[in-house]
């Protein structure tokens, strides 16, 4: 396949299959399913949100070829719009708590963009305030703001979740996905419940998320983990949350690494320990869809792979 652009390499990512032959908690006929989504360009999901939110932006009127794209985030969201203004020539600033992944914020620089820092401890809360001040400063800028933009879940609906249909067909048995934003899990549950009204959706969260009613607490888990209730959730009938302990998250992201060649992030090692709860729980020949959203090289300074206290 010849490209043209490295933005037209963004998705159709492949799907892993995982059986009992890989690990025993799968029934010997049932399956994981792991959407790969870290091999994306921009090494995340968050390439397919970047694409599609300027898109919107250029369709509604909202971004010229002269505006500043600004966002908060805490990494992949940068990147994936930071790859796609890349295309689009746009400048971008991107407001980032400060002890954040440093590799996020190497490679968001890498690809164009400013950083402007805000407290840890104000968490993605105080970043999503600063970054509305900076847009109220700077004439001609566009604030996506992802946590609250209806593109953010569309943007899933209407490209990963279509994937996923082509390749296992409509009956699923259960979605089981990291909550962020909300943005990926809540666009693509809602395009299989229209597939399968009988899904099961499970919502993964590290502890120190407040989804299963927990005191909000830090985590080492990054890209998933909520402060609020993401407000894409109204009215989807998630069927229960997973809450993970960093300790199990990082034990399955390094199992991913030595075992199965998967360097991916430790919210794919998240995913991967609840739907290996989720798929003992179902009947024989079940299928269980997951994602890996990004690639653990963005981790590598918190030793990722290699840290013994989990």
């Amino acid at each position: 396949m010849i490209i043209h652009s490295i933005q037209a390499a963004i998705g159709k990512t492949p799907l892993l299959k995982f059986t009992h032959q890989e690990f025993k908690e799968i029934p010997e006929t049932s399956a994981i399913y792991a959407k790969l989504e870290y091999l994306n360009p921009g090494g995340s999901i968050k390439d397919r949100l970047g694409s599609y939110l300027l898109e919107e932006g250029f369709a509604q009127q909202k971004i010229t070829n002269k505006t500043t794209i600004i966002e908060p985030t805490a990494g992949n969201t940068g990147i994936g719009l930071a790859l796609a203004a890349l295309g689009a020539g746009l400048q971008t600033i991107f407001v980032v708590p400060e002890k954040f992944s440093l590799e996020k914020q190497a490679l968001m620089q890498a690809l164009g963009a400013k950083i402007v820092h805000t407290p840890t401890e104000e968490g993605i809360q105080g970043a999503i305030r600063k970054a509305k001040e900076l847009h109220q400063e700077m004439v001609d800028s566009y604030l996506p703001l992802q946590f609250e933009n209806s593109a953010n879940p569309a943007a899933y609906y209407h490209s990963l979740a279509p994937e996923l249909v082509v390749d296992l067909g409509p009956k699923i048995t259960s979605f089981v996905a990291g909550i962020g934003s909300g943005g990926t899990f809540s666009g693509v549950a809602r395009y299989l419940l229209e597939q399968n009204s009988a899904i099961r959706l499970i919502g993964v969260e590290p502890e120190g998320s407040i989804l299963n009613g927990g005191p909000s607490h830090s985590h080492e888990v990054e890209g998933i983990g909520v402060e609020f209730i993401p407000p894409f959730f109204a009215e989807l009938p998630i069927t229960e949350f997973a809450t993970i302990s960093d300790n199990a998250a990082f034990a399955m992201t390094r199992k991913l690494a030595k075992q199965h060649g998967l360097l991916v992030g430790s919210s794919s090692g998240a995913a991967m320990a609840a739907a290996l709860v989720e798929i003992a729980k179902l009947p024989m020949g079940s299928q269980a869809v997951t994602i890996f959203p990004d690639a653990g090289d963005r981790y590598l300074s918190q030793a990722i792979y290699s840290r013994e206290d989990y």
